[in-house]
């Protein structure tokens, strides 16, 4: 996992596409599935943040997650020892898990700055930090391997 500001993120060995794409993005991008090459799309969307879900992992596809509007908390935890919620849904690449024993880290995305989550880091997105609100979201997926 890696949480920074974006103006560092030319410090991390991620796709070029993927970077470039962040480093232009501007707060009216339209919320829809953008294809960036093909092992690298970005999902725009906007949705109201929510005091509780589940953990999920993706095994396929790196996630890089900014919020162009609002704040979000984001919970973090290592992905062994917790217990599966919900079987792997390769068409979706998500697997779902309830809490589990291993400590749980609390990052909170607003703009300028970013989080990086691999297939062993479990993530529980999309909720609230101090009221609930509003928020601009996007996360690129970049296929395992790619560069």
């Amino acid at each position: 996992m890696i949480y920074d500001k974006i103006e560092n993120i030319d410090l991390y060995n991620l796709d070029s596409d993927a970077v470039n794409f962040i480093k232009n993005l501007k707060s009216d991008i339209e919320c829809k599935k953008h294809i960036l090459n093909d092992n690298v799309y970005a999902n725009v969307e906007e949705y109201n943040t929510k005091e509780s879900g589940f953990f999920e992992a993706h095994k396929n596809y790196i996630d890089i997650q900014l919020l162009l509007s609002g704040e979000e908390r984001l919970e973090y935890t290592n992905l062994e020892g917790l217990n599966v919620q919900t079987q792997y849904d390769e068409s979706r690449d998500i697997e779902f898990y309830f809490d589990g024993k291993n400590p749980v880290i609390p990052l909170i995305l607003k703009p300028d700055f970013f989080a990086v989550l691999f297939p062993q880091d479990a993530h529980k997105p999309q909720l609230t930090y101090q009221t609930e609100q509003k928020v601009k979201k996007v996360v690129v997926k970049i296929k395992c391997g790619q560069k």
